[in-house]
């Protein structure tokens, strides 16, 4: 397993040494991780947001482990051949790093090969932890869903010099601390040129401009069907910035997965509009 994970991830480092641009999607279950591994998408992403776009709820707090490793094992079994970073869900790394290491392992164990976290600051220790006891690490910067309350909503991050400096400062400890990958959710896209040219690990961005080693759209928003929360009524969702519906300008699922591939390689997508 472990084996398999290192070679995995010396490829999406020869796309970065090549500066090939890398293709993240979410993908929470085995038919659409099929359809992903045959349109070649370079990585899936069993992300927490399964509790909005799955579970209908309107933030990631009540995803359990429970429920990262069933979708996990899922995505798995349709994609063996893919590059797969699994969620650790609230409550899972926090407070302990024994804890963190016994949770990161098995989501390694239901196919992961790689765990990503949020936050900066003490996780550094976390991911250091993890990192040296052979778990491959993806640090999550810049909005972090998980603390959408303490954020007060969802809001960019680093537009101020102070935060820009934080995010900046935790990027590079993270890099130092051993991670593999950074996310970098809603931060201005020359923050996140910056730290993609200041740190060797590649980032991924979500409104975070066209600079980054890579980007990540959630499946659901690149098809257009995801309309907010279960109990709100469609018409009071706004779609983010960084979102746009492949769908629309495609015939099928496939199709629209494919020309996302293809957008983020030739650096079309995120455009301008995207980005903050």
């Amino acid at each position: 397993m472990q084996h398999n994970s290192s070679n995995k991830i010396n490829n999406l480092s020869k796309l970065t040494a090549f500066g090939e641009k890398i293709t993240m999607l979410t993908c929470y279950d085995a038919s659409f991780a099929k359809v992903m591994e045959l349109e070649g998408v370079d990585v899936l992403l069993v992300g927490d947001s399964l509790g909005m776009v799955l579970q209908g709820a309107d933030n990631t707090l009540n995803v359990s482990m429970h429920h990262m490793t069933y979708h996990t094992k899922s995505v798995a079994a349709g994609a063996p051949n893919t590059f797969i970073v699994a969620d650790m869900p609230v409550g899972s790394y926090e407070h302990d790093n024994e804890a963190a290491l016994k949770n990161a392992q098995w989501l390694i164990k239901s196919g992961a090969s790689m765990v990503k976290f949020e936050g900066g600051g003490d996780r550094v220790e976390t991911a250091r932890y993890l990192a040296s006891h052979g778990v491959p690490v993806c640090a999550h910067l810049g909005f972090t869903p998980q603390s959408v309350n303490q954020l007060g909503g969802y809001k960019i991050q680093g537009k101020t010099e102070a935060s820009a400096q934080k995010i900046m400062n935790d990027a590079k400890a993270m890099d130092e601390a051993g991670v593999s990958m950074v996310v970098l959710e809603m931060v201005p896209a020359t923050l996140a040129e910056q730290i993609t040219n200041t740190i060797k690990a590649p980032t991924i961005g979500i409104g975070a401009g066209v600079n980054c080693s890579g980007q990540v759209l959630v499946l659901q928003d690149l098809i257009g069907i995801y309309t907010g929360p279960a109990d709100k009524a469609p018409s009071d969702f706004k779609s983010p910035r960084f979102v746009r519906n492949f769908l629309k300008e495609t015939n099928s699922i496939q199709e629209a997965i494919a020309a996302y591939i293809k957008a983020v390689k030739d650096q079309s997508f995120p455009a301008e509009e995207h980005s903050y």
